[in-house]
């Protein structure tokens, strides 16, 4: 498979395997360890949280539905998101961390799935012609936006997360 989805079936495919992988780095991290700055943050030269980075993906892919939720409601989206402007998504990525301070681990884990679960469900509600075949938002369809703020972020944080265990010893 390309490393982007083309059609539904290769990113219902994408998304599930990079939920998969994330979810099994995720699970082998004592609770304890969560809540550690050593991860690279989003903005320059800051640190984040285990538990900030399951806060990041959280929001993305609620983000993705309530675009998606807009848009088929006929109503305007600030993309991409009110407040903030593409060149500011580090600050939205502390807005999301900061939305998700107080959760525990073990039900940012189980918020995470769940998000993933509902935009699995919403990709499976379309055809490929309403992923792949029109424009969505500016030039971008919306399979390809769901796969920038879903799977494409989960392989990103992936590799800081394996780098955390790697630095703490986790297997």
């Amino acid at each position: 498979m390309s490393s982007v989805p083309k059609n539904k079936e290769e990113l219902i495919k994408s998304i599930t395997e990079s939920l998969n992988r994330i979810s099994k780095d995720y699970i082998s991290i004592p609770d304890e360890l969560t809540r550690l700055l050593e991860i690279e943050g989003n903005v320059k030269d800051t640190k984040v949280s285990v538990c900030d980075t399951l806060a990041y993906l959280i929001g993305w892919g609620r983000l993705v539905l309530k675009w998606n939720k807009l848009k088929s409601e006929g109503k305007y989206v600030d993309f991409p998101e009110t407040g903030y402007k593409w060149n500011q998504l580090g600050l939205l990525a502390q807005d999301f961390q900061q939305e998700y301070k107080d959760w525990n681990y073990a039900s940012l884990q189980t918020e995470f799935e769940l998000t993933i679960k509902e935009v699995l469900e919403l990709i499976e509600s379309l055809d490929d012609y309403s992923l792949y075949g029109v424009s969505w938002y500016n030039e971008w369809t919306l399979g390809r936006m769901i796969q920038f703020n879903t799977s494409s972020p989960m392989k990103n944080m992936r590799r800081k997360v394996r780098r955390f265990k790697r630095n703490n010893k986790i297997n």
